[in-house]
C-alpha cells in the first residue's frame, strides 16, 4: 500500500496489525479485552538519522517489513480512513521474519 507521506529523518509511518478476535481454542476475544497492537507493517521510512558529523545513518527497517515496536510507542493517528502510527526507529524492537 502506497501512502503520501514522507517520513523525516528516522520516523516511519507503520499500520498497527490488529490481533486475532478468536484464541486457537475458539474463545471469542470483546473489543474492550484487547491490547494495543505491538506489531504491524511499515508503510513509508525516512531517509535515517543525521549525526554529528553530518553523515546520515542508514535505516535498518525498510517500507514492507513488518516490525514489533514497544507497546505505547510513537503517535497514532487517522488518514483515509485507517489508523495509522508514526514512530522513531528507536522504538522497534525486532523485525519479524
Amino acid at each position: 500500500m502506497a501512502t503520501n507521506l514522507r517520513p523525516l529523518g528516522n520516523h516511519l509511518v507503520v499500520e498497527p496489525q490488529e490481533q486475532e478476535e478468536v484464541t486457537a481454542l475458539g474463545i471469542v476475544i470483546p473489543q474492550t479485552a484487547k491490547e494495543k497492537p505491538m506489531q504491524g507493517i511499515v508503510l513509508a521510512a525516512g531517509p535515517g538519522k543525521v549525526l554529528d558529523n553530518g553523515k546520515r545513518d542508514a535505516m535498518s527497517v525498510q517500507v514492507g517489513d513488518k516490525v514489533l515496536y514497544a507497546k505505547y510507542a510513537g503517535t497514532t493517528f487517522k488518514m483515509d480512513g485507517k489508523e495509522l502510527l508514526v514512530l522513531t526507529e528507536d522504538d522497534v524492537l525486532a523485525v519479524v521474519l
